[in-house]
């Protein structure tokens, strides 16, 4: 159902039984696909909008970036099924520099969240109340932002990354950690999320003992990937060395030494 103070563009593609509230505007180039709701006073344009998606009221999607650099190019947001964008959220469609903002499928954006141009996140990830994404960020599936989190221009977030409400962030966090603080430190293991993953122990311990390889140790960093590439590491192992050398901006670390008992 659409209601009659709604505004749709003639280009825009919307599956029959799409709900589309009071006052809602549809602009150039958007696909709506079926299940999805828009609330009151919603905006969507050029945007490819996911099955079932809730869109609640006020919401800005695909709008413009916020980019100097930006000519009013035709770019796009991308926004995967099931995704929940609550009051006041703003998500901004790509530059020239990828065309496109990628947004995974059962994402959750709490009001206010903020996510800039060019990001890429994977899925199921949360972003708390006004949690705010620079361009160029990438976030990975099952990531958790608090409130209040801001994260630099570029920086990347592993998956399964729990960011404590506030924190400020500039370099990327690895897989399976916590970070907290300004500038946000390690703080440990995101042991929680592992285990609600239905990691096996024998995977949790791996990912332990190479933390402590990595940030515990006193070991260089080169010299610690070297130990660990040299041990035949699990999936998991692998992908935290890739994520560690693919790293531009470089890598969050331990504020201190910390107590290995309380967060391993």
């Amino acid at each position: 159902m659409i209601h009659n103070t709604a505004i749709i563009h003639p280009s825009a593609k919307i599956d029959k039984d799409v709900e589309i509230g009071p006052y809602a505007i549809i602009g150039e180039d958007t696909v709506i696909k079926s299940g999805t709701k828009v609330g009151a006073h919603a905006i969507i344009e050029f945007s490819d909008i996911g099955e079932d998606c809730a869109i609640f009221h006020h919401a800005s999607i695909g709008t413009a970036p916020q980019d100097l650099k930006y000519n009013n190019e035709r770019t796009k947001l991308i926004l995967g099924p099931k995704c929940t964008v609550r009051e006041f959220v703003t998500l901004n469609r790509g530059t020239t520099a990828t065309h496109r903002t990628q947004i995974g499928s059962n994402c959750l954006f709490m009001s206010y969240a903020h996510v800039a141009h060019d990001c890429i996140i994977g899925d199921n990830v949360i972003m708390a109340n006004a949690a705010t994404l620079g361009g160029h960020v990438e976030i990975g599936d099952y990531a958790v932002l608090g409130g209040l989190v801001a994260i630099h221009q570029f920086t990347r977030i592993g998956k399964l990354v729990m960011i404590g409400g506030g924190a400020m962030v500039s370099q990327d966090i690895l897989h399976f950690t916590q970070a907290q603080g300004d500038r946000s430190k390690l703080v440990g293991l995101n042991l929680v999320g592992l285990k609600r993953r239905r990691m096996g122990n024998e995977v949790i311990e791996e990912i332990k003992s190479a933390y402590r390889t990595l940030f515990l140790s006193g070991l260089p960093m080169e010299e610690a990937l070297d130990q660990l590439e040299a041990s035949q590491p699990k999936k998991e192992v692998r992908e935290m060395i890739e994520f560690i050398h693919a790293s531009k901006r470089g890598i969050c670390r331990p504020g201190k030494k910390e107590n290995i008992e309380e967060i391993l």
